[in-house]
C-alpha cells in the first residue's frame, strides 16, 4: 500500500484547486461552439433521462458536487468501492426470478380483491395484458360482460345426480360421471381426451395460454389448474414458460433484453426519454427499438440504415453503375476485359460492341477498331447517350458515397468489437497481472476499465454519427461542414485516448518491475477519459438537437447584418464596445486563477504550460 504522501502525489493534479472543475467540463468550457446552455436544461433531462455514458446530466451544477469528472481522491479508494454511476437511471434490469414474482403478486392481489381462484385471476390478468389497474376498472364496470369475454361462468353448471354414465364429447365412449371432467361448463371429457387436447394446443405455441373448452360452441376457459392436473411434466413447464414470456411481451414497460442467450428483461419508465439501456449482460440497446443502442441517431434513422445495408437496393446500384444489359437477352453484363467486343453468356451468345451496344458484326476496322467506337462517340455527341450515361454517372456516385460512410461504419464497429475484448480481458486477466507489476491494489486501477469502456460507448456514438451524416441533408453546407469538423475532432481526440490505453498501458503491463512513470500514465489517462466523454456527451447533445444552433447562429448573423446597415456611426461605435465587453465575458472563468483552457478538449492547463498537456496544441 502507498504511503499518504505517495497518494498526494499522484493525484497531485486532481486536487490543484477544489474549487474549480479539473476538467472544464461546464458550459463555459463546451468544446463545441455550437452547444449553449440549453444542453443543462431540464428539457434535456426529460428526452434523455439516462444513459450510463452520455446524458444530459454530465456537467455538474456550481453548487453541487462533480461527480461526472475523474477524482480519484473520491472515487477510488482503497476499499474497492465501484465506480459510481454518473447519472440516475431510468430503467430497472429484471431476472427471471423477479418477473415471476411480480406475476405472483399480480395474481394474488386479484385473486384476493375480487375473491376469485388464483387461476381465473390469470386468465383476467391475460386478457387485460397483466394490467392490475385494467382488470379493477373492467370488473368493477361490467362484472357480467368481463366473465362472458373471458369465459369465466359465474355459477358453473352442475350434472343431475341420477345421471351414473355420460358418452366422452370427443371420443363418445362411455365412462361414470365421476371418472369425467368439465371446465365451469356441462360438457364432459375424459381424461384421455382432456391430455390429448392440452398436449397438442401447448405444442402448437403460446396460444394455449388462451385455451377453452374443447366444444366448438363453448367459450369457457380452461385455467392452470386443469393444466397443472392433465399436463405431463415437460407441457407444464412449456405452459410456465409461455405464462412467464406473456407477462413481459404484453407489457407496455418491459421488454427483453435483444441479446443472444439473455433471459433478463428491462423494465423502462415510459415517457423517461433516453431509450438506450445496458442489461446485466453488458448489452446496451434501444428500448423503443430493440436495436442495438444507438445514439444520437433517431430509431427512424437506423431502421433506414439497417435497410439499406440488408437490401438489394444497393446491390442494384452497384449493377447500374458497372454493367450494361445485352441487348438481346437484357442481362447485365459486367465488363472484365480491355476489348469492346463483348459475348453474352449461354444460351443467348449474342456478341455486342461495349460502347454503343450495337451488334459486333456491324464493327471493325472501318467502326474504329476493337478499343474504340466512332459510332458511339458520333451518337454521345448528338445526345443520343446522355439519359443513359446521366443515371450510370448518378448510380456511381450515389454508390461511391453510401461506401465512404459504409466502411466508416463499419470500421468502427469492428474496432468496437476489439475494444470489447481488451475490457474483458482486462476485467478477467491483465488488471490483476498490472497490480501486482506496478504494485497497486486493483482498487486504484479501475481508472483503466473506466477508459476502456469509455472507447467502448464512443465507437458505438462515432459509429453511428457516419450514419446520421448519410442521411444529413446535402443542401444544409454549413451545417454539413460543422457536423464533418465535429465528427473529426471526435475522432482525433478517440483515436488519442484509445492510443493511450491500448499502446502505452501494454508497456507498464508488460513491465518487468514498477515503473516511477506509471503515476503519471495514470494521470494521464484519466484526463483523456474525462476530456473524450465531455466530447462526447457535447457531441450528443448537439446532434440530437440537429444542430439547431447553426440555424440560430445563422439567424442571429442576419439580424445583426441588418442593424449594422441601419445603424448610425455612433451606433457602430457603441456596438464596438458591446463587442469588446461580451469577447471579454466568453473569456474562460479559470483565467482567474491563472489556468487555461484548451480550445479543443476543454483541458484545464497550467499557467506555464504554453501548449495543451493532453491534445498539444498551442495555446492560443
Amino acid at each position: 500500500m502507498e504511503s499518504d504522501d505517495d497518494m498526494h502525489d499522484a493525484y497531485e493534479v486532481a486536487s490543484m484547486d477544489e474549487e474549480d472543475d479539473y476538467y472544464s467540463g461546464g458550459e463555459d468550457d463546451d468544446i463545441i461552439s455550437g452547444v449553449d446552455d440549453a444542453g443543462d436544461d431540464d428539457d434535456d433531462d426529460d428526452d434523455y433521462g439516462h444513459d450510463d455514458d452520455y446524458s444530459s446530466g454530465g456537467f455538474a451544477d456550481e453548487n453541487e458536487e462533480d461527480t461526472g469528472d475523474y477524482d480519484f481522491a473520491s472515487n477510488y479508494s482503497d476499499d474497492g468501492d465501484d465506480i459510481p454511476s454518473r447519472v440516475q437511471k431510468n430503467y430497472s434490469i429484471l431476472k427471471e426470478e423477479d418477473i415471476q414474482q411480480r406475476q405472483e403478486e399480480d395474481i394474488t392481489e386479484i385473486s384476493t380483491v375480487l375473491s376469485i381462484p388464483r387461476s381465473a385471476a390469470c386468465i383476467l390478468l391475460r386478457r387485460y395484458k397483466w394490467s392490475v389497474n385494467n382488470v379493477h376498472e373492467g370488473w368493477f364496470a361490467d362484472e357480467e360482460g368481463v366473465r362472458k369475454d373471458v369465459g369465466l361462468l359465474e355459477k358453473p353448471t352442475s350434472i343431475p345426480l341420477h345421471i351414473k354414465e355420460v358418452a366422452c364429447g370427443i371420443c363418445f365412449d362411455y365412462y361414470p360421471v365421476c371418472s369425467l371432467r368439465s371446465v365451469a361448463c356441462s360438457h364432459l371429457f375424459c381424461d384421455t381426451c382432456w391430455k390429448a387436447y392440452i398436449s397438442t394446443s401447448i405444442n402448437d405455441g403460446p396460444g394455449c395460454l388462451m385455451l377453452r373448452c374443447p366444444h366448438p360452441s363453448c367459450g369457457s376457459a380452461v385455467g392452470q389448474d386443469m393444466i397443472n392436473t392433465l399436463a405431463s411434466d415437460e407441457d407444464k413447464e412449456k405452459y410456465k414458460r409461455y405464462l412467464l414470456r406473456s407477462f413481459v411481451e404484453d407489457s407496455r414497460k418491459i421488454k427483453w433484453c435483444p441479446a443472444p442467450g439473455c433471459d433478463s428483461a428491462v423494465e423502462y419508465v415510459v415517457g423517461s426519454g433516453n431509450y438506450d439501456v445496458s442489461c446485466s449482460c453488458s448489452y446496451s440497446f434501444c428500448w423503443n427499438c430493440i436495436e442495438e443502442a444507438h445514439r444520437p441517431v433517431n430509431c427512424e434513422t437506423v431502421a433506414k440504415w439497417i435497410l439499406k445495408n440488408s437490401a438489394e437496393s444497393e446491390n442494384m446500384n452497384w449493377i447500374l453503375a458497372n454493367s450494361k444489359p445485352c441487348p438481346k437477352c437484357k442481362r447485365p453484363i459486367e465488363k472484365n476485359q480491355g476489348c469492346m467486343h463483348m459475348t453474352c453468356t449461354p444460351p443467348c451468345k449474342f456478341e455486342f460492341c461495349w460502347l454503343c451496344l450495337g451488334a459486333w458484326s456491324d464493327h471493325g476496322e472501318r467502326t474504329g477498331g476493337f478499343y474504340a467506337c466512332n459510332r458511339y462517340e458520333t451518337a454521345r455527341q448528338e445526345g443520343v447517350y446522355d439519359e443513359a450515361e446521366r443515371r450510370r454517372e448518378m448510380a456511381k456516385n450515389s454508390l461511391e458515397r453510401y461506401t465512404h460512410y459504409y466502411e466508416r461504419w463499419a470500421s468502427n464497429q469492428t474496432s468496437r468489437q476489439k475494444a470489447l475484448v481488451d475490457l474483458h480481458q482486462m476485467q478477467n486477466t491483465h488488471l490483476q497481472k498490472l497490480s501486482e507489476v506496478q504494485c497497486h491494489p486493483e482498487s486504484q486501477l479501475k481508472f483503466i476499465l473506466e477508459a476502456l469502456q469509455q472507447i467502448v460507448e464512443c465507437r458505438r456514438v462515432l459509429k453511428w454519427t457516419y450514419a446520421y451524416g448519410y442521411y444529413l441533408p446535402s443542401h444544409e453546407h454549413t451545417k454539413k461542414q460543422f457536423f464533418e469538423y465535429l465528427q473529426g475532432e471526435a475522432e482525433a481526440g478517440l483515436e488519442r485516448l484509445h492510443l493511450c490505453a491500448e499502446k502505452e498501458l501494454a508497456s507498464y503491463l508488460n513491465a518487468d518491475a514498477p515503473s516511477p512513470l506509471f503515476n503519471d500514465f495514470r494521470t494521464k489517462l484519466a484526463g483523456l477519459t474525462s476530456v473524450t466523454r465531455n466530447y462526447f456527451e457535447n457531441l450528443v447533445r448537439a446532434l440530437e438537437n440537429g444542430l439547431s444552433d447553426i440555424d440560430q447562429q445563422a439567424a442571429a448573423s442576419t439580424k445583426v447584418s441588418s442593424k449594422n446597415i441601419a445603424g448610425s456611426s455612433k451606433n457602430k461605435g457603441a456596438k464596438g464596445k458591446a463587442s469588446s465587453r461580451t469577447s471579454t465575458s466568453l473569456r474562460n472563468d479559470s483565467d482567474n486563477s491563472g489556468f487555461w483552457a484548451c480550445d479543443v478538449c476543454t483541458y484545464n492547463n497550467s499557467p506555464s504550460l504554453t501548449s495543451c498537456y493532453m491534445c498539444q496544441r498551442n495555446r492560443t
